[in-house]
Order: C-alpha cells, then structure tokens, then sequence
C-alpha cells in the first residue's frame, strides 16, 4: 500500500521496489505496480522494506528528493541527501565562523531556548483559558525563562531547557483528558504512548526540516544549540526545536483529546517496545501532515504560508543574521 497524504510528501508502509519509470517513479510489490508522479513529490518517507537502486538515486538526486528511512520499530534511521544545488563558499566560512565565535554561537542558541520556552508558554497559556488550572507551571517556567540571557555556557543553556521541558511534560497530565501514566520524557525505548508519540513525532519534524534546509544554502551539520557530531544534520534540531510546541505537541494533544488515539492503538511487542499499529502510525502521520499544511497569515510577509514553509522561512532568518544582515530572533507563536 501507498499511502498519499499530501500532495508533496509520500509515505510508504509495504515492502516493494521503488524504480525510476521514464521521468517519473514506480512502487513494485506483489500487489501490482503504483506509479508516483514525480512532479507531486516533495518527500518520500519509507517505513517498510524497500529496495532501490543507483539509478534511482541519482534521479532523485537530479530532482532534488529528500528521503527519509525508518525501521520496524519506527525508529528513524537515516536519510538520503541529494547532491547539494545550492551551494555558497562564502555562506559556509560565515556559517562555521558564528560556530567558532563562541559569543555569537550562544547568542544564537539563547535565542532558540527563548523562542522555544515561550512557543511551550503559549500552549499552557492557550489551555489556562480553558479551564485547565496551569498557573503554577506557567510561573515556573516563566522563572526558568528569566536566566536563558545569564547564562555564559551552551551547556547551562541546556540545563534550563532541560528543566523547563521537566516542568511543561509534568503538566501535560492536567492538559490531555485521557487517563494516561505521563510523567516525564523517557526515550529509549519510549515507555507509554505519550512518550511513543513524542519520539515519533519529533524525528518526523527533524527530517522535515532537512527537506526545508535543503532548499537553502545553510549547511544541516553545522548547528549552534546542538554540539555538532558525526552522523546527525544537527542544525535541524536547533531549528526544529522552537516549533515542537506548535506542530508536535499541539498535534498530539488534538489527537488524545478527541480520542482519535487511545491505549488501544498501541501495544508491547516482545523486545518491550511501545509500539503504535500500524493503523496507528497512519492516523498520525495524517494529523501531523495536517496540522504542517495548515495556513496563516504571515505577519510581515502580508501572505498566508503553511506551518511547515514556517521552517524555511526560520532558516532563512538564520542566514540574514550569518551574513550579518539581521540581527536572528527565533520564531514565536503570534496568533
């Protein structure tokens, strides 16, 4: 089976073939052949096993085809990243000198930890006013806030950040309506199904932000809140970081809330992992395309973009202040 949720971004669930057919794609398996229009892809997301080949690569490649891989347990596991188009010597020297100016690289991640805490702040706020008693983790957090431009380290950063999650999941228990053992953030391997959600969700965003970064200059593996390391597009979870509260978490708070998923959309297989269905993973993929395509009206640009161009649009920020243009400030929900 494909499965289409959108017009750009494909996901695939079964085992098959996926070739390169004339100047387009083909999905091969024992149920028939399904072509791909390769002018409708933005993305692909693979979830089964499929077999490609060099010629589909490069194809993909020419086209600019982002693909994403994950395992049986829905793990991600990796990506193909096309042959970069949009190269820029001089982006690059810039990119690394804000890394290596250790000033300018706690600036910037200062400034993701402050968009983010106050993305993560709107949502308690949003839910406050909907007769869910938050207040005492909004002033918690309101006070973790106030040190993120005190502190001289990356590594202090962090530690704010990492105490401010702790107290926004604790409320999460107050937010969701199901009776859900939803404590704390537990990742390997995730233990209920908030944490399972979390986790799925999370790399689903990092890979769309690959995509989104494709489509500029920046180099993925230079990255500012992150440390840089071998085998990660690290700057993606800088940059996905501050839009977790709005794609993510309002995702999986739309979805437990209205019982679109339940205990029963989940089970433990026997390596102990909590798992989604397999039908499961096809209503949040569905919910999470959904809440990317949603549109709102730019407060500068005077035009409605989706959530999701949000995230090219922040990369692009970034750029402005690498070159010195504008000083960056990271996203805020405004609406």
């Amino acid at each position: 089976m494909l499965y289409l949720i959108m017009e750009q971004s494909y996901y695939i669930f079964t085992s098959g073939e996926l070739h390169r057919k004339d100047d387009s794609l083909v999905l091969i398996n024992e149920k028939g052949k399904k072509d791909i229009p390769i002018e409708r892809v933005y993305d692909l997301y693979i979830f089964s096993t499929v077999s490609i080949n060099s010629t589909l690569l490069s194809f993909l490649s020419q086209k600019g085809i982002c693909v994403h891989f994950y395992n049986y347990y829905d793990f991600y596991i990796g990506s193909f990243y096309p042959r970069e188009t949009l190269v820029s010597g001089s982006l690059l020297i810039k990119q690394v000198e804000k890394y290596q100016e250790y000033e300018s690289r706690l600036l910037i991640a200062q400034q993701i930890i402050e968009a983010a805490s106050y993305n993560i702040l709107r949502n308690l706020k949003y839910y406050n006013s909907r007769d869910k008693d938050l207040r005492r983790y909004i002033m918690q957090i309101e006070e973790y806030r106030k040190e993120i431009y005190s502190t001289r380290n990356i590594s202090s950063l962090m530690g704010i950040e990492g105490n401010i999650r702790k107290v926004y999941y604790e409320s999460w228990k107050i937010i969701i309506d199901q009776d859900i053992d939803f404590e704390k953030r537990v990742k390997r391997p995730p233990d209920n199904l908030v944490n399972t959600l979390i986790s799925f969700m999370n790399t689903v965003i990092y890979t769309k932000t690959l995509s989104e970064i494709y489509r500029t200059q920046l180099n993925p593996t230079i990255s500012y809140l992150h440390e840089p390391s071998d085998k990660r597009f690290s700057l993606c979870l800088d940059l996905s970081e501050v839009f977790k509260p709005l794609i993510v978490d309002r995702t999986i708070f739309s979805l437990l809330n209205k019982n679109m998923i339940t205990e029963n959309d989940f089970y433990i297989d026997d390596g102990g992992y909590y798992r989604m269905k397999d039908s499961t993973i096809k209503v949040v993929v569905s919910a999470l395309e959904s809440t990317l395509t949603r549109s709102i009206r730019h407060k500068d640009l005077n035009r409605s973009v989706s959530y999701k161009h949000l995230i090219r649009l922040e990369a692009y920020k970034l750029i402005r202040h690498i070159i010195d243009e504008k000083v960056y400030e990271g996203f805020k929900i405004w609406w």
